[in-house]
């Protein structure tokens, strides 16, 4: 509503920002309120200007929020009523405040979100906190969502905290650069990460198999050693036992 009332007339904005004083007048010592009819130009100018920005939020607000501020006799108590109603009191402002602000902190990529999802995420946090009073600056924020990314994004992250524009580099413009990235180029690089990963193990799996192959090998081969020896000593034993009787 603020920006309504701004855009149809700043100076609307300004009494409802700052009040409206009833034009007084000096009775001996004492100020006391002028009559219609004493009104000056200056005074009647004012008067119309409370009147209009009045009318303005009436124009604004749900019947719920009409019959809160229906007995308000300037736009600066109408627009109070309604912070309060909407934003709490300063204490619960200042509560809300520190929520946000622990969210904020605390805020992180989850895993397998797209980076619209998390923007959109991270925007519930910092426009509230906006509207509440409180606010970053787009280094700060800059910073907040590298921080934040996880770490599939390390080599972007790398590549765009090293460039030449990172020091100027706004909100909205690494919010376009990070998407743009995800749309034509992260898929690719995890894939890639993918098949790498799953190639080590096969390797090692083919190393593990040849080494067992080999030691089949060896196994057999001396199995067949050892039955022909066997056979040799027997043949050997047999020609002995021969040549004994012959010779006897």
């Amino acid at each position: 509503m603020r920006i309504f009332i701004q855009s149809n007339d700043y100076k609307l904005w300004l009494i409802v920002k700052n009040g409206y004083e009833v034009p007084m007048k000096k009775v001996g010592e004492v100020n006391v309120p002028k009559t219609e009819e004493e009104f000056t130009g200056e005074d009647c100018k004012k008067m119309e200007l409370n009147a209009k920005a009045i009318n303005m939020i009436y124009c604004g607000v749900n019947a719920d929020d009409y019959r809160k501020i229906l007995r308000c006799e300037t736009a600066k108590q109408m627009w109070e009523k309604l912070e309060v109603t909407y934003e709490g009191t300063a204490q619960v402002r200042e509560a809300k405040i520190d929520h946000l602000t622990h969210e904020y902190e605390l805020f992180s990529m989850k895993e397998n979100e797209k980076i619209e999802e998390m923007f959109e995420r991270f925007s519930n946090i910092i426009n509230p906190l906006n509207l509440l009073g409180k606010t970053y600056t787009d280094r700060e924020l800059v910073r907040k969502v590298l921080r934040s990314l996880s770490p599939k994004w390390r080599s972007k992250v790398d590549a765009i905290e090293e460039g030449r524009d990172f020091q100027t580099t706004t909100y909205d413009a690494l919010r376009g650069n990070l998407i743009t990235y995800e749309t034509t180029q992260l898929s690719k690089v995890v894939e890639e990460r993918n098949k790498r990963s799953i190639a080590l193990p096969a390797t090692t799996s083919t190393h593990n198999n040849v080494d067992d192959e080999d030691d089949d090998s060896d196994d057999t081969n001396l199995g067949l050693f050892v039955r022909k020896f066997k056979k040799m000593m027997l043949k050997k034993g047999a020609n002995s036992g021969c040549l004994k009787a012959s010779s006897t």
